[in-house]
């Protein structure tokens, strides 16, 4: 039976690059993980093929939540016990939340009639045309656009206001409007708690005691990360709020040498 139940969230994004180089320090945090047999869960708004480098490079070899919440991700066999409404994609198993493409891509046709917004789906360009408005190599710029749930598009000249009231429609149909850089998402169904729950009721199983559900995020990922996990460390740059100590959640500078041993040792001796 195992003694440790931590589980680490980790919000990778604005730490791996989409080139897969990573902060300084990140890394050998990860061995950390590996070393005391502590699971890293990634969270990601990338998809599944986007990511897959990223897993083999870092050596990422627990699951993992794409999609900004999506569907949980598992690895072949991860789990003894089959999970519940599973589904296969690609080499993984995956316990969805959100609806699986094409409901994102048709409601985001849907909202965009509704409301007379112009939407431009990165599905609809050219190999060309998406790695210009996308700033990547076309092969970089294709694994962009390759959903499971989300549909990845650009407003056509629309307003704050414009913005706003797209993003009220969808909420009325169910379906989540979110930033990814200069781009936007749109998924039918996403939820980030409920990917974390769904883990978590595996974890259970596994550990025969509850996990102990650690988060760690900058400012722009704890928003949906941190609600759902018991604590919480907060990767703070020059303009983030910093917790009240005490709290649910502790904060280290997101760029000093010292925050990458400083946050193995708190998991390590649980102090967060």
């Amino acid at each position: 039976m195992r003694s440790n139940t931590t589980v680490v969230y980790c919000s990778t994004d604005n730490l791996i690059s989409t080139v897969n180089k990573a902060l300084s320090g990140f890394a050998e945090f990860l061995e950390g993980l590996s070393e005391a047999n502590i699971p890293i869960v990634p969270v990601t708004g990338r998809s599944r093929l986007q990511f897959d480098a990223t897993i083999r490079k870092f050596g990422f070899g627990h699951p993992f939540l794409p999609e900004g919440g999506c569907g949980t991700f598992l690895p072949e066999d991860y789990f003894h016990l089959k999970p519940p409404r599973s589904m296969r994609l690609g080499r993984f198993t995956c316990v969805p939340v959100a609806s699986p493409q094409p409901a994102a891509a048709e409601t985001l046709g849907l909202i965009a009639e509704e409301t007379r917004i112009e939407v431009v789906p990165l599905r609809d360009l050219s190999p060309r045309e998406l790695s210009q408005n996308t700033g990547l190599p076309q092969r970089e710029a294709e694994l962009l656009r390759q959903r499971d749930f989300d549909e990845i598009f650009f407003f056509a000249g629309a307003s704050d206001q414009d913005i706003e009231r797209f993003q009220a429609e969808a909420a009325r149909q169910k379906a989540q409007v979110r930033p990814r850089g200069a781009l936007w998402s749109v998924a039918v169904g996403a939820n980030l708690a409920s990917c974390v729950r769904d883990l978590s009721d595996l974890y259970q199983r596994s550990f025969r005691a509850n996990p102990h559900n650690i988060g760690i995020a900058t400012s722009d990922e704890a928003g949906e990360l941190f609600p759902a996990c018991d604590r919480c460390l907060l990767l703070s740059g020059r303009d983030s709020a910093v917790p009240e100590p005490g709290g649910k959640c502790k904060s280290l500078p997101l760029f000093s040498p010292d925050t990458w041993p400083l946050a193995l040792e708190m998991i390590l001796n649980r102090e967060i």
